[in-house]
């Protein structure tokens, strides 16, 4: 079985995506990371990998490709990407949603290393940016609405609910 998570900004895709690997025994992957290390090795932030992205589309086809060959080669994973479920259409697809400011206030609490916020308007208006750039270069290079919860088996609103509890709801689906 493979499981992709994808979702909103602050949703919970990778704390959940680890546990749920974790109690079903699977290997577990994540885009995100996968961008931040190219953004990384090209001296650059995400949010300007990002708006590279809109003109340049390898900075997409490097973890797309990941993740379609993981899908074809592999089994019993969890995959944490905007576009996994795209790339691997035969996984139980999950969207995680939460309310924006919830979202933003998660990130501006527990902030990546490369991602640091000065205060929480601040990170509102990036979280806004990025996502604008996300929907951008997915309708761009495979007219895609990753927003849209008829491409998922399974949404679920994180807003007001613990990390256990979505990862209980995500178990108790697929079972």
């Amino acid at each position: 079985m493979i499981i992709t998570i994808s979702g909103t900004v602050g949703s919970g895709k990778s704390s959940v995506g680890i546990l749920v690997a974790k109690k079903l025994g699977f290997k577990y992957y994540c885009i995100g990371d996968l961008r931040r290390e190219m953004a990384k090795k090209r001296g650059i932030s995400l949010a300007e990998l990002n708006k590279l992205g809109e003109k340049d589309p390898s900075t997409d086809l490097e973890p797309d490709k990941f993740a379609e060959e993981k899908g074809r080669r592999e089994d019993n994973f969890v995959m944490v990407g905007r576009t996994s479920f795209h790339f691997i259409p035969k996984s139980v697809k999950i969207f995680l949603d939460v309310e924006p400011k919830t979202g933003a206030e998660r990130v501006f609490n527990h902030s990546r290393n490369n991602e640091k916020y000065n205060n929480l308007n601040e990170a509102i208006e990036k979280i806004r940016i990025r996502l604008e750039s996300d929907e951008v270069r997915y309708r761009k290079y495979y007219n895609l609405d990753i927003f849209n919860k008829k491409n998922y088996d399974y949404v679920i609103d994180t807003t007001n609910i613990t990390i256990k509890e979505v990862v209980d709801k995500i178990i108790e689906k697929i079972r």
